[in-house]
């Protein structure tokens, strides 16, 4: 299988080193810094298996790579247009594409049944190019569960376990998801096959949502929004509304609002990755993983108004920031 890990932070380089390491030749679309990093040092990841030294094959430009079987995107959804204009010449009729982006995903109402089929999210695809770029039958979804940090350019360290679920955008179980699959467990990383990815991708937007925005108005780290007596009560409400809005698409979460708030208490005193974006002075994932999900409870009359006030505030800091910052750092966590 012909693999391409376009983008290199910190979650494209975990996933080129774990698929390098297993055998499998892996292609990298880069640019910059870390384009140079890759092609004369390769990729260095340290995570709970130790230490991998791995060889890629690095390049800014997608015609040099050729056609690939599968794209695994790693990037942050603000950049997903421009990256996937990058890959055109990359894809073939056959080619896989797996966003591994955070939030509501652009596709959401393409491939099922819905009163919403083929509905636009305004907030992510206003004029439909992302589908347009990358059409649905090329898609498979994706939910990552991999705390990575970038601690250079091609060096990455990972302190927790693994985890990939991925489903077909139709919830079927088919051949090329099996083979997907299939490559990415030989990779050491824990790969699951859902045929209800859409459940999947709401528990994690409940996790983010609940926590990412706040974290930019508050500095706080997670232990500190899941459990300090002046944040908990203010996620608590953010968690009702998502949750509401999660339900009224037909979403099921296998966890209750208790379980929630005691896993992010549990996750201790991290810092999300929007909050490291935003000291980073880099653009926040606000539309995947905040104003989507208000988008989809008003297409079912449920008003959002904490989740809104929160992350209208996050707006603001962030576009103040930016007007201070024109000229922004790299990230270096995802």
């Amino acid at each position: 299988m012909r693999i391409c890990i376009a983008g290199a932070g910190a979650i494209g380089c975990t996933l080129a080193a774990r698929l390098a390491a297993s055998g499998q030749p892996v292609n990298v679309l880069a640019r910059g810094a870390t384009l140079k990093q890759l092609q004369h040092h390769g990729v260095q990841l340290t995570d709970l298996d130790g230490q991998h030294q791995v060889d890629v094959n690095a390049s800014h430009s997608a015609q040099a790579l050729g056609p690939q079987d599968l794209i695994l995107v790693c990037t942050k959804a603000p950049a997903l247009q421009a990256i996937f204009e990058q890959i055109q010449p990359m894809i073939h009729a056959d080619t896989v594409v797996i966003p591994v982006v955070n939030g509501l995903p652009w596709w959401y109402f393409r491939g099922i049944d819905s009163r919403f089929a083929n509905d636009r999210i305004d907030a992510i695809d206003p004029d439909g190019e992302l589908n347009r770029l990358v059409p649905e039958q090329h898609l498979i979804g994706c939910v990552v569960f991999i705390t990575a940090t970038r601690k250079a350019p091609g060096i990455v360290v990972a302190s927790n376990p693994h985890l990939m679920i991925m489903g077909e955008i139709t919830h079927q179980l088919t051949d090329r998801l099996e083979q997907v699959r299939r490559v990415i467990e030989q990779a050491g990383i824990e790969a699951r096959a859902s045929d209800t990815i859409r459940d999947q991708i709401w528990t994690k937007v409940i996790a983010n949502l609940t926590s990412n925005p706040l974290s930019v108005v508050s500095g706080a780290t997670l232990e500190q929004l899941y459990s300090d007596p002046h944040l908990q009560p203010l996620v608590r409400r953010m968690l009702d509304e998502t949750l509401l809005a999660a339900a009224s698409h037909g979403a099921r979460i296998r966890f209750d609002p208790a379980t929630i708030m005691a896993m992010g208490t549990s996750m201790g005193s991290v810092k999300t990755s929007m909050l490291q974006d935003f000291e980073a002075g880099a653009p926040l994932e606000l539309a995947t993983i905040g104003h989507a999900v208000v988008e989809l409870a008003e297409k079912n009359g449920i008003a959002m108004p904490t989740t809104r006030h929160v992350l209208a505030l996050a707006e603001f800091l962030s576009r103040t920031a930016s007007q201070t910052n024109p000229n922004p750092i790299q990230n270096t966590a995802q």
